[in-house]
């Protein structure tokens, strides 16, 4: 979806940049704002302006993840909590996703297939118990995705969701992925050490 800069949009609209400058500090035409600061408009507020806004369209998303099925417990536990806030909320879920995965896969099928229904504007509200069921590491990152596909990436913040030992198996495989790293690079750096014909070019070179 497009994205405009406050000219761009204020052209759009036939209005000035400090007449958009002033919406948004009424919140009236809330910008969005880039890491660095920087305001931008996207097409989805261009249109919900001009009345053809398709956000009524979007679905309202529970994304549940845990890293094994031996956790189903777990995952019905996220789906309700989930569900008792937004019947709180007045909120209707068009749709549960539950996953398995580890939070460090960034392959996992469903997520990615999540991923790729918000680039296509057709998800509104994505709704997570704790930052890490989306993502282990990254999260800001997806989050600012989200934004400039106008979806809302809402963590809820239920840390009981967030199995200790989850975080302890992940940092054990990130620990064990170094550490075959730094073993190939030793071996490589010795098999060079040992290389007679590399030892003669350095000979040759003196």
């Amino acid at each position: 979806m497009a994205v405009y800069k406050p000219k761009e949009m204020a052209e759009k609209l036939g209005v000035t940049v400090r007449t958009l400058q002033e919406w948004d500090r009424r919140q009236k035409l809330p910008a969005y704002r880039t890491p660095t600061g920087r305001r931008y408009y996207t097409e989805e507020q261009y249109l919900d302006y001009i009345g053809e806004s398709t956000a009524s369209h979007r679905k309202t998303v529970a994304y549940v993840r845990v890293s094994t099925r031996s956790q189903k417990d777990d995952l019905k536990n996220q789906i309700h909590f989930i569900q008792a806030y937004a019947n709180g909320k007045g909120v209707i879920l068009d749709e549960i996703i539950e996953d398995f995965g580890s939070g460090l896969n960034y392959k996992r099928k469903k997520w990615l297939d999540l991923l790729e229904a918000v680039e296509r504007n057709e998800v509104g509200t994505i709704y997570i118990t704790y930052k890490d069921r989306f993502i282990r590491f990254g999260y800001e990152y997806f989050e600012h995705f989200c934004q400039n596909h106008q979806t809302q990436l809402i963590a809820l913040n239920d840390k009981e969701s967030s199995p200790t030992q989850e975080l302890v198996d992940d940092l054990v495989s990130i620990i064990h992925v170094f550490s075959c790293r730094l073993y190939g690079l030793r071996k490589y750096s010795t098999k060079i050490k040992e290389d007679e014909s590399l030892k003669g070019e350095k000979d040759e070179s003196h």
